[in-house]
Order: C-alpha cells, then sequence, then structure tokens
C-alpha cells in the first residue's frame, strides 16, 4: 500500500510540474487578449458583460480558451446546409459547405469564410499549435491543423460550443 501511494503521490507531482512548465490549459486560460487588432476588436464587452452574455461554457471558450469534450456539442452532427457563426457576436465565420467529418469529436472545416477569423500561435500543452479567433470579436474557436481533406489541407477543429448555426444558405 505505501509503494502505491508513493507512486500516485509522484505521479500527481510529476503532472503538476509538467502543467506548470508547459503552460497546461486542459480547460481554462489567461482571458482573450493576444492577436488583437492594433485599433482593437469590432466587438468589445467588459469581462462581466461577456459573463452576463454567454452560458458559463461559452464563456469559458470563447473568453478563457477552454476546450469542451469532444463529442458532446450537437453541431458536431449538424448535417443540414446553413451558416457557423461566433456565439460571441454572431459573426458567420464557416460555410456547412466545408464541413466534414473528421472523427475527433469536434465540428470541422476545411475552410472559415474569407475575413472571418484570425490566428496566433499557441504554445500550451508544450507544443506549438495555430489557435484560431473570430476576427471582430477575438473569441477563442479552436485550432487549425495541417491534416484536413483537400481542397486546403486544413481541418479547422473548432468548439461547437463557440458557434452557432442558422440553417439556410450556405
Amino acid at each position: 500500500m505505501q509503494n502505491r501511494r508513493r507512486f500516485m503521490f509522484s505521479g500527481a507531482a510529476a503532472l503538476a510540474a509538467l502543467a506548470a512548465a508547459s503552460r497546461w490549459r486542459p480547460l481554462a486560460a489567461a482571458p482573450v487578449d493576444a492577436g488583437q487588432p492594433a485599433g482593437g476588436f469590432e466587438v468589445t464587452h467588459t469581462d462581466d458583460e461577456w459573463r452576463r452574455m454567454l452560458s458559463p461554457s461559452q464563456y469559458l471558450v470563447l473568453r478563457r480558451e477552454g476546450t469542451e469534450r469532444p463529442y458532446t456539442s450537437p453541431l458536431n452532427d449538424e448535417h443540414r446546409a446553413g451558416m457557423f457563426s461566433c456565439a460571441g457576436c454572431r459573426l458567420a465565420v464557416f460555410s456547412s459547405k466545408t464541413k466534414f467529418d473528421s472523427r475527433t469529436g469536434w465540428p470541422s472545416f476545411w475552410a472559415p469564410l474569407d475575413h472571418a477569423v484570425a490566428m496566433r500561435e499557441d504554445h500550451s500543452f508544450g507544443v506549438t499549435r495555430t489557435e484560431v479567433h473570430c476576427r471582430r470579436c477575438g473569441g477563442h474557436l479552436g485550432h487549425v491543423f495541417d491534416d484536413g481533406p483537400q481542397p486546403t489541407g486544413l481541418r479547422y477543429c473548432m468548439n461547437g460550443v463557440a458557434m452557432n448555426f442558422a440553417p439556410g444558405a450556405a
């Protein structure tokens, strides 16, 4: 029993050290502010206003750069024609025409709409990834990877809670 406790304690300590060293952000991080355009975002609110406007899970993802659990968003299984918009400011960010099943558990797209998103480097988890934000309000949408289908070869892996869907013309 003593060895088991020692193993559990040392494992927890190692995980804590790894988290500290890599600035690990399993669900929440600092508020969204990096990557802000020189003139500021078109849509801005105080932190308290964002908290009142968004659900707790939307706030966690959009404003604190969190990540929803895979396979929890109804948008992952949304297959109708329509537009996906930022849940923070309602800017249309993806068309259903570019959505595909990545089998990752998150809604995935091979391209955003023109002038809809901004990107920046994310160094969490000890690796460099490209973070995707709404260009109008700065809300965190997800990440983009280079393992997607043609014609772009990109996979925009988005948090469903960070978006709304409106059926109709795409």
